[in-house]
């Protein structure tokens, strides 16, 4: 027996599509956002941490190709946390406050609350070095700033030599505390 499906029946099923992506998605953006405004930012994001022995921020940059794609433990005070999505948290040295690293995590899969900025945390993941060229560093500058809100002419975007590496740690497990 063959079911023949009317060009009528096959837009209202892709409209039913349509619409439940949609409604997906808009279920998990105002889920993001309840995260990202969360109050109380204490806890554990993402894998437990399972590694020994904390790697300092200092030590990751002054000696980083012993680190590069290996998995490291460090801690830090958050210092600023992304605006749009908590999709990463900017961490610094204790003892040396101006050294500081972004810890990216997957968009969506674990929110950092703003409320996180000012705490301490441990974060355990991959260490990574990004090379960017000029134009890669100006957009990824304009797009920090619009995270924030801030409308920036690219003209006025200055790209100094150390804006072309960036060292990360793509985050597995963050105690936040």
């Amino acid at each position: 027996m063959k079911i023949y499906y009317s060009n009528l029946n096959k837009k209202r099923a892709a409209l039913i599509l349509i619409l439940f992506s949609v409604f997906v998605s808009c279920d998990k953006s105002k889920n993001e956002e309840l995260l990202l405004n969360k109050k109380n930012p204490r806890g554990f994001y993402g894998e437990a941490i399972n590694k020994k022995g904390f790697n300092e921020i200092k030590s990751l940059f002054f000696k980083p190709d012993i680190f590069i794609n290996k998995e490291v433990l460090t801690k830090g005070r958050i210092i600023e946390v992304c605006p749009m999505r908590g999709c990463w948290i900017n961490i610094s040295d204790s003892e040396h406050p101006e050294m500081t690293i972004r810890v990216k995590v997957v968009d969506g899969e674990i929110v950092f609350p703003l409320s996180s900025k000012g705490r301490n945390a441990n974060v355990q993941g991959v260490f990574e070095k990004i090379e960017f060229s000029y134009e890669q560093a100006k957009k990824w500058k304009i797009h920090l700033e619009e995270e924030k809100g801030i409308h920036v002419n690219p003209d006025s975007i200055i790209v100094k030599d150390d804006d072309l590496i960036e060292y990360r740690i793509i985050g597995k497990g963050i105690q936040i505390f």
